[in-house]
């Protein structure tokens, strides 16, 4: 028998208590703004730095910033990368600020880019999945959003959405997954906890409204290069769903709420790297979110016969 979690009564949902109580437990480990904020202005000039919002919790308020292709044009495709919706998933707020750095400009005679490297910075603080009000962003596009993340993220994309050819959204599942974040969310909505497998390896998702199966291989062949692929379950699933290609499921993205349904463009996935298989380090992590973003760009527009692997950082 699984050990209750430290907050509330099991069967019971949460109240305003037992969230102000999981709130107090919450303990900063890093900083946004040296980590982020810092990076993202150094790109100044390269990229018109665009704070669509911010975010105030407490005595804390936090800039929402994205970088934008400098004198986009309407007639071009627009591209759009999100890392940090969940702010504990490290590579994906890293790979995007890595791949902005070196990467988008290989682009620029072709598209224009929007990269939105950590949408929910307090919990990027915090190494969590939850805003400080115990709500999952990626679970909050949706009207009226219950996360000012996620609103604020989708009042920034709604005047491009004829525009986008292309969302590729970061993310991780980590061992913390089975061990924290989803034994808090059953506590949270009352339910009991149902363990589950921790995929090893690097894994897709993406919409079932727009599988785009061609497009998702194409990045998983590209990851291949750089990092492992999580292979399907003795069902044939991974995270319970069923693998439609190798290292590849789909989620019905715009019920779900889920980031991935942020707009209408006809390529769209949800990467998902493991950090935690000892097959791979912190640094492949994130350069395996840059070959995934270089791949989805190249299939998007076009370039297949390009390589996909990315150039690597240097030193």
């Amino acid at each position: 028998m699984s050990t209750p979690y430290p907050i509330g009564t099991p069967g019971q949902p949460w109240g305003p208590a037992e969230r102000a109580a999981w709130r107090s437990r919450q303990v900063k480990q890093r900083s946004h703004a040296e980590d982020v904020v810092a990076r993202i202005e150094a790109l100044r000039g390269r990229f018109d730095v665009i704070e669509y919002g911010r975010v105030a919790y407490g005595d804390e308020a936090y800039p929402l910033l994205a970088l934008a292709s400098p004198g986009g044009r309407r007639e071009r495709p627009l591209l759009l990368v999100t890392g940090g919706v969940h702010g504990y998933e490290t590579s994906g707020v890293h790979g995007a600020l890595a791949f902005a750095e070196r990467e988008a400009a290989r682009f620029s005679s072709e598209a224009d880019w929007l990269v939105v490297p950590c949408v929910s910075p307090w919990a990027y603080e915090r190494i969590q999945r939850w805003n400080a009000e115990a709500v999952d962003p990626n679970r909050s596009f949706r009207e009226p959003s219950p996360a000012a993340e996620s609103a604020a993220l989708m009042h920034l994309v709604a005047p491009w959405q004829d525009r986008f050819r292309l969302h590729i959204d970061l993310h991780e599942t980590t061992d913390s997954d089975e061990g924290e974040f989803r034994p808090a969310l059953a506590a949270r909505d009352g339910k009991p906890f149902q363990p589950g497998l921790v995929p090893d390896g690097f894994y897709l998702v993406g919409d079932t409204d727009r599988p785009a199966l061609a497009f998702q291989s194409h990045i998983i062949e590209a990851v291949a290069r750089v990092t492992h692929i999580a292979p399907p379950d003795a069902a044939g699933r991974i995270i319970g769903e069923p693998v439609v290609a190798p290292g590849v499921i789909l989620y019905d993205c715009r019920p779900l709420g889920l980031c991935a349904g942020l707009t209408e463009a006809p390529f769209v996935t949800t990467t998902e790297v493991y950090p935690d298989s000892p097959r791979t380090t912190p640094a492949a992590c994130i350069e395996a979110q840059v070959a995934a973003v270089v791949a989805a760009a190249e299939y998007a527009l076009g370039f297949t016969s390009r390589s996909a692997a990315p150039s690597r950082p240097p030193g």
